[in-house]
């Protein structure tokens, strides 16, 4: 799109507008993709703080991350940019999209990544982008796509493209909820799709052979008993007090869970 870019970049002309752009992807720290993308946002908008809300996702794992995005992103400011890249489909024919929910900027690829978040905010726009670098590889549109279009929304710039109906997103027949696992932490606690305002605290989470009761905190269950409780963010989590659930009950990303009857 004309004026967008040019060859030649200017940070100095560039200034913090109050904004924050937060990456959700499913890099890792391990490697060099996170910090290249981060370079590309430094270099474009100087000044602007970047923070890596979600850097691990599970990998190649497009459903599980849309069930992530809107109960990780729900705490950013107004107006925050989300740079959202969970990409297997990178270099094909599938969309690069800008949406805006509830007050706050998301870009990424248009494979439904979006779909959740998209069903649950009340005020939604989609924009369909349209420009393209000079450069672009064809197997990192994070650094060469999408860190460029989420650098030029802090800066206040508009999205570079025409507006999209919203319905037009990719949205895969996925549940309103997910019964599986979504995510595992370090600690060896597992996160779930499932939010915890839907599920009475009466009722139990049945894991891998396992009936999981609720409790508050970690210090309310019994060392060595699984249990689940609502996390931070608002998904229920399967956890192990002073110990690692993951490892006991033999977890993973997909693992199935099921809401079963209220405890005796």
């Amino acid at each position: 799109m004309p004026g967008f870019f040019t060859s030649g970049h200017r940070p100095s002309r560039v200034r913090y507008h109050g904004v924050m752009i937060a990456t959700f992807t499913d890099f890792g720290v391990a490697d060099p993709y996170l910090g290249q993308m981060r370079a590309v946002l430094y270099r474009d908008t100087p000044g602007t703080p970047v923070v890596d809300i979600f850097p691990d996702l599970p990998a190649f794992n497009v459903r599980a991350a849309a069930y992530l995005l809107p109960a990780y992103s729900q705490y950013l400011p107004e107006n925050s940019v989300c740079l959202c890249v969970v990409d297997p489909g990178v270099g094909t024919e599938r969309g690069a999209t800008v949406v805006r929910c509830d007050g706050r900027w998301y870009v990424g690829p248009d494979n439904g990544l979006f779909s959740v978040l998209v069903r649950r905010c009340s005020d939604v726009q989609a924009f369909r982008i349209d420009w393209r670098p000079e450069q672009l590889s064809s197997s990192f549109h994070g650094r060469d796509l999408f860190a460029p279009v989420a650098a030029r929304l802090a800066r206040g710039e508009s999205p570079p493209g025409k507006a999209l109906d919203p319905a037009r997103l990719v949205t895969p027949d996925w549940p309103e909820d997910l019964a599986e696992i979504v995510y595992l932490d370090h600690f060896g606690n597992a996160v779930t799709g499932l939010r915890a305002a839907g599920i009475s605290t009466s009722q139990v989470i049945e894991v891998a052979g396992k009936r999981c009761e609720f409790r508050r905190t970690f210090g309310e269950a019994e060392p060595g008993q699984p249990f689940w409780y609502g996390n931070s963010s608002g998904l229920v989590e399967i956890a192990l007090a002073e110990g690692n659930a993951v490892r006991a009950l033999g977890l993973e990303t997909g693992t199935a869970v099921r809401v079963g009857a209220g405890s005796a």
